[in-house]
């Protein structure tokens, strides 16, 4: 079967981007849970809770490298498009060719310089967290831009995916 491998494939990015959905999703649970707790230590307790805000901090850091990734898949997120749609359709093709390999450079430096960025800093710890290597901190950098880069080689390769519906998160045009 021809179309097999780019089925696989698309199964693949559907795993890579739900995998994010629910880590955000879980991670704004989380926020949304130990935000509450930290205005009651302060202001009913009288004794602030010294990990909740920089907790938030880091898992909001996460939420939105990861979920610009997967907005980015599913082209979501905010763009320009005033130029290019001012352009004749076939200058549009490449435009958007071009776009996708430049978001695939960028998705590339994130990945490789999001690495060096956590390995240097792998060895310091969290502050209020000291078991917490400050590396793990900047490690949605790499992921989300190893998240992109598939997204990008999706879309060159086999095509955006479906926008039939079949998907809540995907915008009908």
């Amino acid at each position: 079967m021809p179309d097999q491998p780019a089925g696989l494939f698309r199964r693949a990015m559907n795993t890579v981007y739900w995998t994010g959905a629910v880590f955000s999703c879980v991670a704004l649970v989380v926020i949304s849970a130990i935000i509450p707790w930290a205005v009651y230590t302060r202001y009913i307790l009288n004794s602030a809770a010294s990990w909740p805000e920089p907790l938030a901090v880091l898992l909001t850091i996460a939420v939105t490298f990861i979920g610009a990734a997967n907005c980015y898949r599913q082209r979501i997120h905010m763009n320009m498009t005033v130029g290019t749609n001012l352009l004749p359709p076939r200058f549009r093709v490449h435009a958007a060719f071009i776009s996708e390999l430049l978001m695939g450079v960028i998705a590339l430096f994130m990945v490789i310089w999001g690495l060096k960025l956590v390995n240097a800093t792998w060895g310091n710890s969290v502050d209020e967290f000291p078991f917490l290597s400050v590396g793990i901190t900047y490690l949605p950098i790499p992921v989300s831009g190893a998240m992109m880069l598939l997204f990008v080689l999706e879309r060159l390769t086999i095509g955006p995916p479906p926008q039939d519906g079949s998907d809540a998160h995907i915008p009908l045009d």
